[in-house]
């Protein structure tokens, strides 16, 4: 039998986007984005990987998790649906190297 995704917990992050120019600081644009995965423990697993820095973990996961939620709002996009399923082997690549032994 294959794992159910049903029971996993719903999550909710808020991503406030703010410019520096000349050393003042602006709010740029804000959203909301959700989901089951937890981005925080994502990040935490590609960092104990030790071939990255937090900040790039940080950046990396994030980009991934947007990139990955835009692609599937918008299947029937020819430049989308050609480049999801590099998307989904990249992904599975990365959580194989970040998820060994679990």
């Amino acid at each position: 039998m294959e794992n159910c995704d049903c029971n996993k917990q719903k999550r909710s992050y808020h991503f406030n986007v703010t410019e520096v120019v000349d050393g003042k600081v602006k709010e740029a644009y804000n959203f909301n984005f959700g989901g089951h995965h937890d981005l925080v423990e994502m990040i935490n697993k590609t960092v104990a990987v030790g071939n990255i820095t937090e900040k790039h973990a940080k950046e990396l996961v994030t980009g991934l998790r947007l990139l990955h939620h835009v692609l599937k709002k918008y299947p029937e996009n020819e430049i989308f649906k050609n480049f999801h399923p590099a998307l989904e082997d990249f992904k599975h690549a990365l959580k194989a190297q970040c998820c060994k032994g679990e």
